[in-house]
């Protein structure tokens, strides 16, 4: 649960910038010409979009456990993509902007966490795996 708390804070408030502009975000427009003149990803606004709802949408998909497994794969390939396209090259820890790689690999870790064990039993993962057990026919009677 702890796990899937911080990652939804954090990717919530990265997605959220990189669409809307909150927390004093660059938006779509800015996250697109950042996206295609720094990380060299074209068309920037295809790429500001995917990520903006890969995070936004990971990041409420991982606080409900909802597909928790599959969006936790996709926040995992989002840090991968940012360390390869922008990060990389600082090496781990930079004392320059943009910043080393280190959050991308704790974050993209925690991520294949909920890949690997799953939203656990406060999720709506569990209530419908709960629900779906209960309907089946008991086959050993």
């Amino acid at each position: 649960m702890a796990v899937r708390v911080a990652l939804a804070w954090i990717f919530l408030y990265y997605g959220a910038s990189k669409l809307f502009g909150a927390f004093n975000g660059l938006g779509i427009h800015g996250t697109a010409l950042y996206f295609a003149n720094t990380a060299h990803l074209r068309p920037g606004t295809f790429f500001a979009v995917l990520g903006g709802i890969i995070e936004f949408g990971g990041a409420i998909a991982i606080a409900l456990g909802l597909a928790s497994r599959l969006a936790g794969l996709a926040l995992f390939g989002d840090m991968v993509m940012a360390m390869i396209t922008v990060t990389w090259t600082n090496g781990i820890n930079s004392e320059k902007l943009p910043a080393g790689y280190e959050l991308n690999i704790a974050l993209a870790v925690l991520a294949l966490v909920i890949v690997a064990l799953g939203a656990g039993r406060f999720s709506v993962d569990a209530l419908v795996e709960r629900r779906l057990k209960a309907k089946q026919p008991d086959l050993l009677q």
